[in-house]
């Protein structure tokens, strides 16, 4: 198998990095320098759901699996983009999906275009899945979503519907995506493996499609 292209699908993280309301922003602390100790080391404080990241069913069950518990292959499969361009803080519902071949192990990718708002207070009036568009993709196997925008669910949404379905389902969410425009060829290999914070709820990802020849 060869790679031909990649398509990096994952907002880079900085100290200036755009974080959720009330989340913590990021922090670099240069730890050790070249020129002081012969080897560059960062300290880095931050949120478990900082930029380009996953969440784990115990994001938002007392009971759900953390995210370093979690297979890795829920991460990994055949992407499908699907149509998610609708008005701000509408909901995202199935119908125009109806014609879409996906079913278990395909990774399902809610393009909004609300990627283009990252940076500026636009990008919290994010479309959000509805219950029907969670329950449409659970009906097909799915197990892995992602989405180009903060959440999804509304942000400020105390509720999280569509965040406790999927998670009931021992589903994964992948949320901040970006550059989903960019995936213009068949049947990408889609990564989001997170990093395994023992016990988080979340962690980071470089988040990936790639197109692979035979």
């Amino acid at each position: 198998m060869r790679v031909e292209r990649i398509v990096d699908l994952s907002h880079p993280i900085s100290p200036r990095i755009q974080v959720y309301p009330g989340d913590p922003e990021p922090v670099f602390t240069p730890h050790a320098t070249v020129a002081a100790d012969g080897f560059a080391l960062l300290h880095v404080a931050m949120g478990s759901q900082t930029g380009t990241h996953v969440d784990a069913p115990c994001h938002v069950l007392g009971d759900g699996e953390s995210v370093d518990r979690l297979d890795p292959a829920l991460f990994v499969g055949r992407g499908v983009v699907l149509d998610g361009r609708v008005g701000e803080r509408e909901r995202i519902v199935p119908d125009v999906w109806e014609s879409v071949a996906i079913g278990p192990g395909d990774v399902a990718l809610v393009h909004t275009g609300w990627s283009r708002y990252f940076g500026t207070e636009r990008y919290f009036a994010h479309p959000a899945l509805s219950i029907e568009a969670c329950a449409w993709l659970l009906e097909r196997g799915v197990r892995a979503v992602g989405i180009d925008a903060p959440s999804i669910d509304p942000t400020g949404d105390t509720d999280l519907a569509a965040h406790r379905v999927f998670a009931g389902s021992g589903g994964v969410i992948c949320e901040n995506l970006c550059n989903l425009d960019a995936i213009d060829f068949p049947d990408p290999l889609v990564s989001f493996l997170p990093v395994p914070l023992a016990g988080a709820d979340g962690a980071p990802v470089r988040a990936v499609a790639l197109q692979v020849r035979e």
